[in-house]
């Protein structure tokens, strides 16, 4: 690959990063061919990419970013192989849920090495049930709206059993002989 192919790849990462706030980094390695297909059918299912790219050229791409300082995430996760998974905003969590349904079927690879959500970095393959915990932004304002929903219910509600009571009283009152 020659310094333009090389130029190329990290000006198009560089693009996706900026597309894509959040991005997870997995390791491949060990998986079969038919696994890896397998993964990438489900991957575009679910409208998401995974690219594999060298990890020093995913480097140059995240120094390009002036917006976050990505040093402790790529001292500690671009080691070895490493295949991203780009999601956008809105579904921060999918990625997680991804991998644990492929790892449903039986296979443990591809592994987690980290995760940068917004600018906050997950790092080891242990933080994968505190992404797939993670909630997208229309589920945050769902339960903010139900939340916010829950005492006017319990008001009207206990206005309409109020009412129903007090009539019954002025009813009793009404049919009381003097």
């Amino acid at each position: 690959m020659n310094r333009e192919e090389k130029a190329q790849i990290i000006q198009e990462l560089t693009e996706k990063f900026s597309k894509y706030p959040n991005f997870y980094v997995c390791d491949g390695t060990g998986m079969t061919a038919q696994q890896v297909t397998e993964f990438r059918k489900m991957v575009f299912a679910k409208g998401m990419e995974y690219q594999v790219v060298k990890n020093t050229l995913i480097v140059k791409a995240l120094a390009n970013l002036s917006n976050t300082d990505y040093t402790p995430f790529n001292e500690k996760v671009l080691k070895g192989m490493s295949g991203i998974l780009f999601a956008d905003a809105a579904s921060a969590n999918a990625p997680a849920k991804l991998l644990k349904d492929f790892y449903k079927t039986g296979v443990e690879n591809p592994q987690l090495k980290g995760a940068s959500i917004s600018a906050d970095f997950y790092i080891g393959a242990n933080q994968l049930d505190s992404l797939v915990a993670l909630k997208s932004k229309n589920e945050l304002i769902g339960d903010i709206i139900g939340l916010l929903q829950s005492p006017a219910k319990n008001v009207v509600s206990a206005l309409q059993s109020s009412g129903g009571k007090l009539a019954g009283v002025l009813k009793t009152l009404s049919e009381k002989p003097e």
